[in-house]
């Protein structure tokens, strides 16, 4: 982009611009999530991180605003905080311009200006998650009372809108701008697989809102001991049975999860020194549960362990274990019920 708008210049040069236009284009978008973050925490909503990519950022936020008004202000100030950083580099670009600066800063500052206004309207398509989506999402759930509803329907327009992307990137590559064709298919296919998981995201959560972990978990699992080898474990239990983790205790007391995942990331010729209590999940990170707990926050501990099950217990004492399994399962037997999952 450099060389073609600004001719002239040194190779040092244009390699110079790129780097800190790139560094502080992705500042730009750090912002924009941060800001998401901020007034979500400000509302009392958790946030467990923010994830970057090329053409935009997520923070992963915990959970649903408890209200539309609520849910506009958070999906709001993203879009306002790129129009901001739009302005104050288009000025700074219109200094430079008048106060005869550099063209290498005033390339740089005018192409963040342009990038961050791009970034807002794109932000504001109404498709969901894209922040438009959010808020398109925040008036219907304002009309309807209904969050799941609102939800549904937003997400057909996020949907809707990543086929016109796709398409529009089939026409690009038919024309011969192969590059940009790829690139709007690519973040066509990303909305409708983020518009997808985010609605059945929302859905699993109000199925299983005010269900306990206790309800659906497996009662006395099969355990295993700590000072038993990986060797003894393969041979003994994960080629004898059909399942993929074993809690681990002693005298009754949950010491950890050992799965078969955590098994295969240690050497073979190791399996024969290394014992079980070597290599578990301890409880320590996150994978004891009481039986009273709801089961979305259940759902969160186990997406942070990485074992996707959880270990029971009350008083010190194994009561069961729920997996990702346990959940499906609960949730296919309310189906086959007849009870209404959305």
């Amino acid at each position: 982009m450099f060389p073609g708008n600004y001719p002239g210049l040194s190779q040092a040069t244009y390699i110079i611009m790129g780097a800190i236009a790139t560094l502080l284009f992705f500042a730009s978008l750090l912002a924009h999530e941060l800001s998401h973050s901020f007034v979500a925490r400000a509302k009392g909503i958790p946030v467990e991180g923010i994830t970057l990519f090329a053409f935009g950022g997520v923070s992963r936020i915990c959970m649903d605003a408890e209200n539309p008004g609520d849910e506009f202000q958070i999906a709001g100030v993203g879009p306002l905080t790129s129009v901001v950083l739009a302005a104050l580099f288009g000025l700074l670009y219109w200094i430079g311009s008048s106060a005869g600066w550099s063209v290498a800063i005033n390339g740089v500052s005018g192409y963040l200006a342009l990038i961050n206004l791009i970034l807002a309207i794109f932000n504001l398509l109404p498709g969901f998650p894209l922040d438009g989506g959010r808020l398109f999402r925040a008036i219907v759930w304002k009309i309807t009372g209904n969050l799941k509803k609102a939800t549904r329907i937003a997400s057909w327009g996020g949907k809707f809108l990543s086929y016109l992307i796709i398409t529009l990137g089939v026409v690009q590559l038919f024309g011969g701008l192969i590059l940009n064709g790829l690139w709007l298919i690519l973040i066509g296919w990303f909305l409708n697989n983020a518009a997808d998981n985010s609605y059945q995201q929302l859905v699993l959560r109000t199925s299983l809102q005010g269900v306990r972990v206790g309800e659906l978990m497996t009662r006395s699992p099969e355990t295993v001991i700590p000072n038993i080898t990986l060797r003894e474990l393969v041979d003994e239990y994960f080629l004898q049975q059909r399942y993929q983790a074993y809690p681990v205790t002693h005298n009754g007391q949950p010491l950890g999860i050992i799965t078969l995942n955590r098994v295969k990331e240690i050497p073979r010729e190791e399996w024969e020194r290394r014992t079980v209590g070597d290599t578990m999940i301890p409880v320590e990170q996150g994978v004891l549960v009481r039986p009273e707990e709801n089961m979305t926050q259940v759902l969160q501990k186990m997406a942070e362990s990485g074992a996707r099950r959880v270990l029971v217990a009350r008083n010190g004492k194994l009561e069961g274990i729920a997996t990702a399994n346990d959940v499906a399962n609960w949730l296919r037997r309310r189906r086959d019920l007849g009870e209404q999952m959305g």
